[in-house]
């Protein structure tokens, strides 16, 4: 029994001799490279040109109580507003957030990567991860991606044994820990009300209003932050959303509108 192969056969023809084919096959590839002598600089810029912008404002700080955290929602694409409803502030765990600043897919999908992590480490140990292993973790995770065209920069806060903390992580694999952190296009002026209104010693509901208002401030100056400022706390017992406001509403809540006062009124006078 003769088995019929010739399905398995190529039906295009080969043209040329056998020794064409193999130095064909052998030759390096070959391709133009830009007319530049600074090509680590033109690559720069290429990226930049196609990178698109983007826009937001987050905040967090320590104080006595704990940790406040909070954020715009608007995601932009360039001048065009896409949403007014994304959720900047992620739960990586119930005692511990991330922000969103920069991509969103970035953002999104390497926060629940690391929640997943610390999940993980949580059940190996039997304890939970503290809030600088987390950050440490996510660093090194965001700089063994460096230069692959990530945007990230996020805020790790939570409450682990050692208390309140507060850690700064970019895409450069940068991270930095402090007291009170803002990040975004909106960030210098929520830093302008931050830095005028902070006290370590404020209660919950008072680092709630600077939160807020801060929020509020960078979204009525900067075009690419807006939508809903919403505000959590981090305390002991976990974390908690304290109030989610429309930064419309806040608007008239700071600046209300005054009834005007007719200076002089124009009385039509009857005829002699």
């Amino acid at each position: 029994m003769k088995l019929d192969t010739s399905g398995l056969e190529s039906a295009a023809p080969v043209w040329g001799t056998p020794s064409e084919l193999v130095d064909g096959l052998s030759a390096a590839l070959s391709f133009e490279l830009p007319n530049t002598t600074d090509f680590d600089g033109f690559q720069k810029e290429a990226i930049q040109m196609v990178k698109p912008a983007k826009g937001t404002t987050t905040l967090a700080f320590i104080f006595k109580e704990g940790v406040m955290v909070a954020a715009d929602s608007r995601a932009s694409m360039g001048g065009y507003i896409s949403s007014q409803s994304v959720k900047k502030i992620i739960e990586i765990n119930p005692y511990m957030l991330g922000t969103m600043a920069g991509g969103a897919a970035d953002c999104q999908f390497w926060h629940r990567n690391l929640g997943i992590k610390c999940r993980l480490h949580e059940l190996a140990n039997k304890r939970r991860i503290s809030v600088t292993g987390a950050s440490k973790l996510l660093a090194n995770i965001l700089y063994s991606y460096r230069g692959m065209g990530l945007s990230v920069g996020t805020m790790i806060a939570g409450w682990d044994e050692t208390g309140p903390g507060l850690y700064y992580v970019d895409s450069e694999g940068g991270r930095l820990k402090g007291m009170r952190f803002s990040v975004g296009s909106g960030s210098p002026y929520a830093y302008g009300v931050l830095d005028n209104g902070y006290r370590y010693d404020m209660s919950i509901e008072e680092a709630a209003e600077l939160a807020r208002r801060a929020i509020y401030h960078a979204t009525f100056r900067d075009g690419a932050s807006g939508g809903v400022a919403s505000v959590y706390y981090v305390g002991s017992n976990g974390w908690k959303k304290l109030s989610g406001d429309d930064v419309g509403e806040l608007h008239y809540k700071y600046y209300p509108v005054m009834p005007s006062t007719v200076e002089q009124e124009m009385v039509e006078v009857a005829g002699a």
